[in-house]
């Protein structure tokens, strides 16, 4: 069986200072046998880490349109941010890859997908994460849950670690799988485990953010 923790930020996105290499080393002494990294504007960290990890790497990327963020997994390359939500699910499809909504209903996250713009392209959505170990309020996980199970859509679920003891915060414990196809049938398998982490680590990835910033 994986334990595969489906949101995880590295070095590569602005508001995470993570190296791929203590990741590797985190997950191995952990448990963690497979991650979904999705960093911010970019796939270039995952796709290195595809290269590195002794383990299963699912190539992701969180992107942001202007009515928030999308991820998109199984991808090949970047997709650019501030793109229209219509035209990043179409480059998600033209590579592949599947549609995720990162933390949806999140009332304290600016990024999360627009309430209505979700209902408008449910038909489009391949997977909802329905636990994420960044949301504080039991009421925002629960709203995503009963959004993805009236829909009928598969759940997944993620540290959305930005810190290295973040990792494996959150995952789903689900079959082993070879590609695209064949992760949606054991996704669909799967348990999900995980527990809220500590609200104030949020200050540390904001802080991230704004140290990078500055050396930019």
């Amino acid at each position: 069986m994986l334990k595969a923790d489906l949101h995880v930020h590295t070095e590569y996105s602005l508001d995470c200072n993570t190296p791929l290499e203590k990741i590797v080393s985190r997950c191995l002494e952990i448990g963690i046998n497979c991650l979904a990294i999705c960093d911010h504007g970019t796939a270039e960290g995952a796709l290195k880490m595809k290269k590195i990890a002794p383990f299963k790497i699912i190539v992701a990327e969180e992107i942001l349109t202007p009515d928030g963020e999308i991820m998109g997994m199984f991808l090949e390359e970047t997709i650019p941010s501030r793109l229209p939500v219509k035209e990043v699910i179409a480059r998600i499809r033209a590579q592949g890859g599947l549609v995720c909504i990162p933390h949806p209903f999140d009332i304290l996250r600016h990024s999360a997908l627009r309430n209505q713009v979700i209902e408008k392209i449910v038909g489009q959505i391949d997977i909802v994460e329905v636990f994420n170990s960044r949301i504080f309020f039991p009421q925002n996980s629960a709203k995503a849950l009963a959004f993805a199970e009236k829909h009928g859509i598969l759940k997944s679920a993620g540290s959305d670690a930005h810190t290295l003891g973040e990792v494996g915060n959150a995952y789903v414990e689900m079959p082993e799988f070879k590609g695209r196809d064949d992760f949606l049938e054991t996704l669909e398998k799967g348990k999900i485990i995980g527990h809220v982490t500590n609200p104030f680590i949020h200050f540390a990835s904001a802080w991230t953010k704004l140290k990078n910033r500055g050396q930019g």
